[in-house]
């Protein structure tokens, strides 16, 4: 087993890794058993005690995974039986070859039904359907994957759960939900976001010694961010540094009754290096805010038009927490895009710009979370989570920028230093995180990373690896229930100087 890479791959990536590492001299069949083998590892060391072993085979190279499982099983002494969807007569190539060897070794084989499934089990395998899937499962295919998910045994995946949309990360119907997926050769992105991360338990990854010239000719669709990648893009300190080296944060928001949003966005940027932070929002607010954080310049602003001296100085504008949508928040989102600086565009401010058909495309982050990654397209949140990386790549196509889609496997597009196209999926956070004004704070993340240089991708990326990291090293310590927003800040502040939080 590897550590998870950083690169991604959609379902038809992955088979064509396969078939060039095929062409390059490898055969499928020893690709095969490779899997098989990981696979059974990877049974052994985490159900030691299992001995009765039910391994579902469908009628693909899935299942020739799950007979070759099947006959490392029987091998080691355990008591496997293959329960089959497709007759081993009827299957073709490596699968064919690897079902005759299990007939050969005396393996009970049976056909699997609604009427008969495995009993007495110790634990399933899960070798009924790849990453072939596009469409809906037929109903009958899904009401098999809904019986077997009632079964009380724990079930190993392979390559991926059965019924999981391996470019999506949604079921096609009905998913057989796994305690642990081993997958191999390329990690299919699907795996990670969406309902993914829900349905593949512990993400083992193999890659099946594939050489890396292989890798080479396929381009990933997207990466994982890791702390490496913040460090080498955010340098240590100059001893000579002063706080105009590090850009000047506006935050932007806080209509009555919201003044707690805009707040925890400038504490975020201060404790994430930003030089200068300053607050615009309501007169009312000031004393709040100043309490709070008194490092922060707060102006309290009831005319739009008093905040145009401030944005002149910005280096970026963070806008939309606690906003609202009524005329005073509009005014000062118009004039935030008129002042051609860098934006972080969040909360309200979302959901005007989707009011507003107006808007071309700018120089910003949007971040929105499924509802107003929505609005801005004209659809539904449901809609948004069936592809989020079709969602993803419309909000890009519409805004432009660098667009932030928040949830399970959060994810970004944008352009990199080279001006090219990029994907990025945050597998860090954990469901602490579900809780009021944790976006807030990943803006101040974002714009504070932004003010002291980094591009508006490579500040999305590493500023939602960031804010996850911090929320994971918060949950370690305490755990997620009753995780604040405001709770991040010092992990905000140990994960960017790679320190513990205690140190801070």
């Amino acid at each position: 087993m590897m550590t998870l890479p950083k690169a991604l791959y959609t379902a038809a990536q992955t088979r064509e890794l396969d078939r060039l590492a095929i062409a390059a001299g490898t055969p499928g069949a020893e690709l095969m058993s490779r899997a098989g083998q990981a696979a059974f590892d990877t049974l052994c060391e985490r159900w030691p005690e299992a001995r009765r072993i039910a391994v579902l085979c469908g009628g693909g190279n899935n299942g020739g995974d799950g007979y070759v499982v099947a006959r490392l099983a029987h091998a080691a002494g355990l008591a496997p039986q293959i329960h089959f969807t497709a007759p081993p007569d009827t299957l073709k190539g490596d699968a064919l070859t690897m079902a005759e060897r299990c007939r050969e070794a005396g393996i009970p084989m049976a056909s699997l039904t609604l009427d008969a499934l495995p009993e007495g089990m110790d634990l399933l395998v899960d070798g009924l359907l790849g990453t072939g899937l596009s469409g809906a499962l037929r109903d009958e295919m899904a009401a098999l994957l809904t019986a077997l998910n009632a079964l009380p045994v724990p079930r190993l995946a392979l390559d991926i759960p059965s019924g999981l949309g391996a470019d999506t990360g949604m079921p096609l119907g009905a998913v057989l939900s796994a305690d642990v997926t081993c997958t191999f050769i390329g990690l299919k992105r699907g795996l990670l976001t969406g309902a993914g991360p829900v349905h593949s338990g512990e993400l083992c990854f193999f890659d099946l010694q594939v050489d890396r010239d292989v890798y080479s000719q396929v381009l990933a669709d997207c990466q994982v961010p890791v702390p490496a990648d913040l460090h080498a893009l955010l340098p240590p300190r100059r001893a000579d540094g002063h706080k105009g080296n590090y850009g000047h944060v506006v935050v932007i928001g806080g209509d009555h009754g919201f003044a707690g949003a805009p707040v925890m966005s400038a504490q975020a940027a201060a404790r994430c290096g930003a030089g200068k932070v300053s607050l615009i929002t309501r007169a009312d607010h000031l004393a709040v805010a100043l309490t709070r954080q008194p490092e922060i310049m707060v102006r309290g602003v009831e005319n739009a038009s008093e905040a145009a001296p401030l944005l002149a100085a910005a280096t970026v504008i963070a806008i939309g927490p606690g906003l609202g949508r009524d005329d005073w928040g509009r005014a000062l989102l118009a004039l935030a895009l008129e002042s051609g600086k860098p934006l972080v565009v969040d909360a309200d401010a979302l959901t005007l710009m989707a009011d507003d058909d107006s808007i071309g495309q700018g120089d910003w982050v949007l971040t929105p979370h499924p509802g107003e990654a929505g609005r801005l397209l004209g659809v539904s949140a449901a809609d948004i989570q069936q592809d989020r990386f079709a969602a993803l790549e419309s909000l890009a196509a519409r805004y432009g920028g660098t667009v932030l889609l928040k949830g399970l496997g959060t994810l970004i597009q944008g352009e990199d230093a080279q001006g090219e196209k990029s994907r990025a999926l945050i597998r860090d956070g954990n469901p602490g995180m579900a809780s009021g004004g944790m976006g807030d704070v990943l803006t101040g993340v974002i714009a504070a990373l932004r003010a002291q240089g980094l591009t508006g991708y490579d500040a999305a990326r590493l500023g939602a690896m960031v804010h996850a990291r911090a929320a994971d090293a918060c949950a370690a310590r305490r755990g997620p229930r009753g995780m604040l927003a405001t709770d991040l800040l010092p992990y905000l502040r140990a994960e960017l100087n790679d320190e513990s939080a205690d140190d801070c």
